[in-house]
């Protein structure tokens, strides 16, 4: 999917489901309940045990796009891609990370803490900015932030609730990205998945 178009299509949808767990066995069923509640766009975290194999796998259905996170190396990034991955998102904003995103074809999101990283990460090449840990700005530091720089496309994620995702969106943001509000960890651990699709819905419904 060429970068714009995956802009175009998070930007419509509005959120998408980030899975980071320890549990390796729980992950397709807990991303598979994200979807059966909605989502469209989805990630694995790289540290998650089998992340690239559930990449592989999601990325064959039709009904969603799959990207990978926690991508930290150009070899992350290539493998994700290989993988299957079709959006890259990384902690941090690296400009080897980002050239090579776009050497790829994929989009990538950087995370960023201040206007100044954001602003890196925009004239790196980042088509998007993930804002993390979206808890340390807010919606009102997004709303400050893009006055002078409307040209920005922040994602939040990290910190990013039921109760405030809806205020994110409200100042400004792309879109949001759901993790602990969408995939408990007592669900994952107890296996739960039906909890985790009905959070989907609840979330979605949020921000609808």
């Amino acid at each position: 999917m060429h970068p714009a178009a995956f802009v175009n299509l998070l930007g419509r949808l509005r959120a998408s489901a980030i899975l980071r767990t320890s549990i390796e066995d729980a992950a397709a069923p807990a991303m598979d309940a994200a979807i059966r509640g909605g989502f469209r766009v989805v990630e694995f975290t790289l540290n998650t045990p089998g992340a690239l194999e559930r990449i592989g796998e999601f990325s064959r259905r039709d009904d969603v796009v799959v990207g990978a996170g926690t991508v930290l190396t150009v070899d992350d990034a290539r493998a994700a891609v290989r993988a299957g991955a079709r959006f890259l998102v990384s902690p941090v904003v690296d400009a080897e990370v980002i050239e090579e995103a776009a050497a790829l074809g994929v989009c990538a999101m950087p995370g960023c803490q201040s206007p100044t990283e954001l602003l890196l990460a925009h004239r790196a090449g980042a088509p998007l900015q993930k804002l993390f840990p979206a808890q340390a700005g807010g919606p009102d530091w997004v709303r400050a932030c893009l006055a002078p720089l409307p040209f920005l496309r922040i994602v939040p994620t990290n910190g990013v609730t039921a109760e405030n995702a809806k205020a994110f969106l409200d100042a400004g943001c792309v879109a949001v990205g759901f993790v602990t509000p969408l995939f408990d960890a007592t669900d994952l651990a107890e296996r739960r998945f039906d909890r985790i699709a009905d959070r989907a819905r609840a979330l979605l419904a949020r921000i609808a």
